[in-house]
């Protein structure tokens, strides 16, 4: 999902809340705002089977887009959301603009928390709006990956700002996060996992940034790396692309190949990050070398050639597998994303070349058969979502189901645990594409 068509949606929420601060619901200006806001809307409800807009850490999402960067609309709604105790809302497809009217009034009358705005939806006959559940409902893992995946992002974004106005960033936030996801990882890794499939195409580098860190991370519990070396892989990895902040912005997003000498400068990335960091004080050599060389490849065949890393390269090894598989299952401008399952297929092709073979296989063993994310057919004919794997067996997971035996779409998800119905059982991947399904939706 691009990032046009939500901040667009946010505009139109937010004028149209304003707009009803100032004139009667019949104005014709609040008409209009309303008919132009359950357009954009319904223009993604299209695309999705819902959408959710709520608030994670004190930021405004809209289904899979995290606003961290600022955007007066979409904080005014932050606050909004915030005022009314409210976590979060799904818009269901086929809303009609009547129950968009009614929303918008609610948000402008007295009403507090879920009961108050309950009622009125029931009073109204609202039936497209549901309430998402607040964090402190949540699984426990589940609520405080979600914490750390949102402070992760903001701290990358602050890092990275920083680097764009030329100033040295601090790495004192960055030390903290990465504390709490190499323990989250520890007691789960397939938490942070699933969460590192929600990607922001707009804001590709620092997202991916958080993703591959996310995917080191476990790449290195599944290698069996203790604590302390986890925490050098995670801030490496975070920091791994900080370099390109420094490279022409059309050259990073250019569809398409690169000229030669376009090519030249962004081999120049690991150096320029690794000089950053170097500035950047309490980063120790490993984490630097991790930024170093993280397009060195596991036959050192790769950039900068003239780079010497002093000591082990098994953090860098980590850190270009996670590279890699992010990079693969990301929509890019020049590329359709690639399933997991898919992904492991690709990096298979590179093992004991651009990829190190051990980790690499140890990274696959522990993701499991079937990945989360992975959409697939049961041998009842069911189709559903992989959306939790076993910590000690990644073969029992949970599916959550999306379509019935006979191919109808539910309109509403149910989960199964493989593990506990032995009557059931994946036969194949399908392919989310063909199916019109977006899995980050069901995550």
């Amino acid at each position: 999902m691009h990032l046009d068509p939500l901040k667009q949606l946010a505009n139109n929420l937010s004028g149209a809340l304003k707009g009803l601060r100032l004139y009667p619901v019949e104005h014709p200006i609040i008409q209009k705002q309303l008919r132009e806001t359950a357009r954009a809307a319904g223009t993604l409800l299209q695309e999705h089977e819902h959408l959710r807009i709520g608030v994670l850490q004190d930021t405004l999402f809209i289904n899979d887009h995290l606003f961290a960067d600022p955007h007066p609309a979409a904080e005014s709604l932050c606050r909004l959301f915030q005022e009314k105790q409210l976590a979060g809302l799904e818009f269901l497809k086929g809303i009609p603009e009547l129950e968009f009217r009614h929303f918008l009034q609610f948000m402008n009358s007295p009403a507090l928390g879920q009961e108050d705005f309950q009622a009125l939806f029931d009073k109204h006959q609202v039936r497209h709006i549901r309430f998402l559940p607040d964090e402190a409902e949540e699984d426990d893992d589940r609520q405080s990956a979600r914490k750390i995946f949102g402070r992760a992002l903001k701290v990358v974004n602050t890092i990275f700002k920083d680097v764009r106005m030329g100033r040295i960033p601090s790495s004192a936030e960055a030390h903290k996060v990465v504390k709490d996801m190499a323990r989250m990882t520890l007691a789960d890794p397939h938490a942070l996992l699933a969460l590192s499939l929600l990607k922001n195409y707009d804001n590709y580098t620092f997202t991916h940034s958080v993703n591959v860190s996310v995917l080191a991370l476990a790449i290195g519990r599944a290698a069996g790396l203790q604590e302390e070396q986890l925490r050098i892989l995670g801030i490496g990895s975070l920091l791994h692309d900080i370099g390109k902040l420094k490279i022409d912005i059309s050259i990073i997003n250019k569809p398409g190949r690169l000229s030669e000498s376009e090519f030249a400068e962004i081999r120049k990335h690991p150096r320029i990050g690794a000089d950053i960091i170097q500035q950047m004080g309490d980063v120790i050599e490993a984490a630097i070398a991790i930024v170093l060389g993280h397009h060195l490849h596991f036959d050192r065949k790769g950039y900068p050639g003239d780079v010497t890393i002093s000591g082990s390269y098994d953090l860098i090894d980590m850190t270009t597998i996670a590279d890699s598989y992010d990079a693969i299952t990301t929509l890019r401008p020049y590329q359709r994303p690639t399933t997991p399952r898919e992904a492991i297929r690709h990096l298979m092709k590179e093992s004991g070349t651009m990829l190190h073979p051990d980790y690499l296989k140890k990274f696959v063993a522990s993701l499991g058969t079937y990945p989360v994310g992975t959409l697939v057919r049961l041998d009842s004919n069911e189709i559903g979502v992989v959306g939790r794997v076993g910590i000690d067996n990644p073969d029992c997971v949970q599916v959550k189901i999306l379509f019935d035996g006979a191919g109808a779409q539910l309109n509403q998800p149910r989960l199964i645990n493989l593990a506990a119905d032995e009557k059931k059982r994946i036969v194949s991947e399908v392919d989310p594409f063909l199916k019109g399904v977006d899995v980050v939706d069901y995550l």
